[in-house]
């Protein structure tokens, strides 16, 4: 589920987008969401995902952002509704977190089943992932105590103070640089039934300055009792976090462990290796890594043997040049810019 495209499953649901009238106006037919699509999906509102994505008009837009959201809850009843995808809802082609914030918001009293959230599904070809603008997010989880799932993509200004929620089981954070603040709201926060976590941590170019420290209370397993999936994905420095997770209380409970995405080396897989408490594990995904052949084999071989289900597919070869200073060898993780 990288940001290159639109997901096409949320929450274990088909994904069908309801079109803006400025979509309606000015797109070509959408071959992979015929109209057959949309009216099934209004015949059977709950069986989906709902898209919410308006496109950045030629001229003076056809409806407005609540428009665009009151229309939607007269045509999809909105207590139906169990998954919401808030996609890109350009002002001056950026994408209008406080407002979309707001109008959804507002909406807590009519989508009463809404159990799925994902916030900002803004694609490169809208904008790239490090230029999505947030405010503070608090509101929002706020007005759906009853979420159990909820993404947010971009993190340039996000406010995540989640504070106390009760019912919240997965948290997905998507970025190209996790700033510390973001993974301190996220490690501060209080929910009991937190069982998966995921965090894109991203490269310091684009904002990550997150470290073991700002983790501590989840790494230690403090924070998040019921905790089973861990995912520190997409790391510019994935060997310095195969060491922190390696020596990490929280493991030893988790069933899923996630290094995807990131520049993970020979150097982590040989920590990894050497963790005791990794060979407990269900699941190790390590998928999108710079690992010589023979590492990548060796330790799906050793982890397989232990039973633990493990993916080193999407092997990466690192990026060499001739800098002023010599030869340069650069990984990256898989989403950046």
């Amino acid at each position: 589920m990288l940001h290159h495209q639109h997901i096409s499953e949320f929450a274990g649901l088909p994904v069908v987008e309801f079109p803006g009238l400025d979509t309606l106006d000015h797109a070509p037919p959408n071959p992979v969401q015929p109209h057959a699509v949309l009216a099934a999906a209004l015949e059977d509102p709950g069986s989906v995902a709902w898209r919410l994505r308006m496109e950045e008009p030629d001229e003076e837009p056809r409806e407005d952002l609540p428009a665009y959201l009151e229309r939607f809850v007269r045509e999809v009843p909105p207590h139906t509704v169990r998954a919401l995808i808030v996609g890109h809802v350009p002002d001056d082609y950026q994408f209008m977190s406080d407002e979309a914030r707001d109008q959804v918001a507002g909406l807590a009293s009519r989508l009463t089943n809404l159990r799925s959230l994902f916030f900002a599904e803004v694609v490169s070809e809208e904008s790239e992932i490090s230029w999505i603008e947030h405010g503070d997010l608090t509101p929002l989880l706020a007005a759906y105590p009853r979420l159990t799932g909820f993404t947010v993509r971009g993190t340039d200004g996000l406010g995540l103070g989640v504070g106390r929620h009760e019912h919240l089981r997965r948290l997905t954070v998507q970025t190209g640089g996790l700033p510390g603040q973001v993974a301190r709201d996220v490690a501060a926060a209080d929910l009991p039934a937190l069982e998966r976590l995921e965090l894109w941590l991203g490269q310091e170019e684009y904002g990550n300055d997150t470290t073991p420290e700002d983790l501590a209370a989840v790494l230690s397993g403090d924070a998040f009792p019921r905790l089973r999936h861990l995912g520190l994905r997409n790391a510019e420095n994935a060997d310095d976090w195969a060491r922190v997770v390696a020596e990490a209380p929280v493991v030893f409970r988790l069933d899923v462990l996630d290094l995807s995405l990131g520049s993970l080396t020979d150097e982590g897989a040989e920590l990894l290796l050497a963790a005791p408490a990794l060979h407990g594990l269900q699941r190790l995904d390590l998928h999108h890594h710079y690992l010589s052949e023979e590492t990548a084999e060796r330790l799906r071989t050793e982890f397989t043997k232990a039973g633990v289900e493990t993916d080193v597919s999407d092997r990466r070869e690192p990026h060499v040049f001739e800098g002023s200073g010599g030869v340069v060898v650069s990984r990256f993780p898989a989403v950046g810019e």
